[in-house]
């Protein structure tokens, strides 16, 4: 486990099973409650939880994210939302994510933070991002949808399901990884076929 994208808002990890994927999780700090988004499960992870809050909810934004997320809802005695249309008590602003078949997801804008937090239509990893580029389109997303709704927020901060989170030219990278999703693929193709042998921390 990596911690990442630490700040007074709360704090990220990175699971290194299976460490291609780069999984990340991150635990949210709202008017001292903490909100975990598509958590995987860690040693010592409650006395962090407790050392920042109290935890609120477990949110699993994206459907098929179920890692750890239900045993740690029960463990923790609070809720589990799963690619919920709203997170009512929260500063979040849900944002449905639309793909094929049955993918279901919501992303979260945080305004007063300027952060946006996307589990799965975005990405940090090779998997995700077309050489030089430090964000990248799921991609599934590139060639059927890209998740245009996004290019509407302006964000500081770019937290994702897989990798690290972006911090710097966070809504240049946005506007670039959108509006280039199906122009780079075929730079990306190469990157999806070694994925797994490459790091991704």
């Amino acid at each position: 486990m990596t911690v990442c994208d630490e700040s007074d808002a709360g704090f990220g990890w990175i699971s290194a099973d299976p460490g291609w994927m780069g999984r990340a999780a991150h635990a949210l700090l709202v008017d001292g409650g903490v909100w975990l988004v598509d958590p995987v499960d860690f040693d010592g992870l409650d006395d962090r939880i407790g050392s920042l809050g109290s935890p609120r909810a477990v949110l699993q934004l994206f459907g098929r994210h179920e890692r750890d997320c239900g045993s740690l809802s029960a463990r923790l005695g609070v809720p589990l939302l799963v690619s919920p249309e709203t997170v009512p008590g929260t500063p979040f602003e849900a944002i449905r994510i639309k793909g094929p078949g049955g993918w279901r997801e919501t992303a979260l804008w945080w305004p007063e933070r300027r952060t946006l937090i996307v589990s799965e239509a975005l990405g940090t990893i090779r998997f995700f991002c077309a050489p030089g580029r430090p964000l990248g389109v799921h991609p599934v997303l590139r060639l059927l949808r890209p998740p245009s709704a996004l290019l509407r927020f302006d964000p500081e901060h770019i937290l994702v399901g897989h990798g690290r989170g972006l911090h710097d030219s966070a809504a240049d990278a946005l506007r670039s990884a959108l509006h280039g999703a199906r122009r780079e693929l075929p730079a990306l193709l190469p990157r999806l076929l070694t994925a797994r042998r490459n790091p991704v921390v």
